[in-house]
């Protein structure tokens, strides 16, 4: 039996759809139109499992995943599946950083399959165990399944970290998680984008002695200057506006737990003596109010920013790195650690195949060679994205090279440099429009490449007029 579900979707047919089809196989299935209606449903009843449509997310900003923050505060061995017609992979990676245990696409199929997949032997005695997630939080039996021979007794991985490689870059990641894992030490993880920055911060929380609280995450660069004190901070009526309740920061519904704070390399400099007051005194005030909550969070920050040069060009507090970095984590990117590659790759057909095709089996050895030599900008993000979609559009038992869409490696010569003055604006203006151009207009790539914050860039962009 699946236990307890409760099935949030407005679409009423869907609804009905997807109660019919449980109904033989739940002890208690609830269904509501409005997600207003969650807390309380989550209030007097205990659910296994949440089927949360993805239109309840409305928008594609950190507010549209409130529902899913509020049930994992609610009770943080529930499940959170965002059912979806996968029509926008941003709210599906969005509803998955913001705490969704996965993504199952609809409309169902009549036999159940991918739904008992991913929600059967739930019952209420199992309700803390983690179900396979969209982030590579699954058994390691389960994870294993479709590793080929030779490769299996290589294989390191957690249920709790989601992570799959043999690399010795890797081993020293999980060294350092479970040397710091147990202590209060606020972290900093830094690395590429895709490399797995918040399944290291998940891991920590897991391991810890806060892993029975929440963990919360933030991503810094998604909140609005205007917004930030009451994001993190909370409100109160009437502050401004458009207050019109009391809201709970984040660092409130963090309590007992951890909070994440990604991409904390695009804080502004006004907001950053803020956070520092906050984390030296371990107290807030909330907007409108002038009482002083005692905070009670372990710091966990990420970035795919270079702080130290940040520091250096005035636009990152030094004594605010000096806070949240007690200890560093270095994600290595995915063309630095090619032997996890095969890993990682049949890691994700298992899960795919298993969501979308099960006649699909193996990746051709002509497949993974190609797969080896191919740099990965967008590291394991991308990697698993490619393997989903190729998963998802052949037709053979293996996936070939011609099932994946490899990004053309542009050669050096194509963006070779001839300067007709040596003005120096007008290099400078040149070389970074070149940058630009090099890495499609993506403003962090391309400051990555000049050696610059992405903050520098945007000035010099607008200096120039770019």
């Amino acid at each position: 039996m699946l236990g307890h579900i409760l099935i949030v979707n407005h679409d009423a047919e869907q609804a009905v759809n997807a109660r019919n089809l449980l109904k033989d196989h739940a002890r208690l299935i609830h269904t509501v139109k409005k997600p207003d209606r969650i807390p309380a449903l989550m209030a007097a009843n205990r659910y296994n499992v949440v089927l949360l449509d993805e239109n309840v997310l409305e928008k594609d900003d950190l507010e549209s995943y409130h529902w899913i923050q509020h049930i994992r505060l609610a009770d943080s061995n529930t499940l959170i599946i965002v059912t979806s017609r996968l029509n926008s992979y941003s709210r599906v990676v969005g509803a998955i950083k913001a705490g969704a245990h996965d993504v199952l696409p609809v409309p169902f199929s009549s036999d159940l399959a991918d739904l008992i997949f991913y929600i059967s032997e739930q019952n209420p005695d199992q309700a803390s165990t983690k179900s396979g997630s969209a982030m590579g939080e699954s058994s390691s039996s389960a994870s294993q399944a479709s590793i080929p021979a030779g490769l299996s007794s290589n294989l390191e991985t957690d249920q709790t970290e989601g992570f799959v490689g043999a690399s010795a870059a890797m081993r020293q990641v999980w060294t350092q998680i479970d040397k710091v894992a147990g202590t209060e030490a606020n972290v900093l993880i830094l690395g590429e984008n895709g490399t797995g920055k918040e399944l290291v911060a998940r891991a920590l929380h897991q391991k810890s002695g806060r892993r029975s609280g929440p963990f919360v995450p933030v991503d810094v660069g998604s909140v609005s200057g205007s917004l930030f004190e009451s994001e993190l901070f909370g409100h109160k009526r009437g502050a401004f506006t458009d207050a019109v309740h009391d809201r709970l920061g984040r660092f409130e519904t963090a309590a007992s737990g951890t909070l994440f704070l990604d991409e904390i390399g695009n804080l502004p400099t006004s907001l950053q003596a803020k956070l520092l007051t906050v984390l030296q005194q371990r107290t807030l005030t909330p907007l409108g109010s002038n009482d002083q909550i005692p905070i009670d969070v372990r710091l966990v920050c990420a970035t795919n920013q270079p702080l130290y040069e940040a520091v250096h060009e005035g636009y990152f507090r030094q004594d605010l790195l000096y806070r949240i970095n007690t200890v560093e984590i270095y994600l290595p990117p995915l063309r630095e650690r090619k032997e996890d590659i095969g890993l990682l790759a049949h890691y994700f057909l298992s899960k795919s195949a298993a969501k979308y095709n099960p006649n699909v089996t193996k990746i051709a050895p002509a497949t993974l060679r190609k797969m080896e030599k191919y740099k990965w900008p967008g590291n394991i993000r991308e990697l698993k994205h490619m393997v989903e979609r190729a998963v998802i559009m052949t037709e053979n038992e293996a996936l070939s090279p011609e099932d994946f869409q490899f990004k053309s490696t542009i050669s050096p010569a194509a963006h070779s440099l001839v300067f007709e003055t040596l003005h120096l604006e007008s290099v400078e203006k040149q070389i970074i429009q070149t940058a630009m151009n090099k890495h499609g207009g993506i403003v962090t790539q391309a400051a990555n490449e000049l050696g610059l914050t992405r903050t520098t860039l945007y000035r010099r962009l607008e200096k120039h007029g770019l």
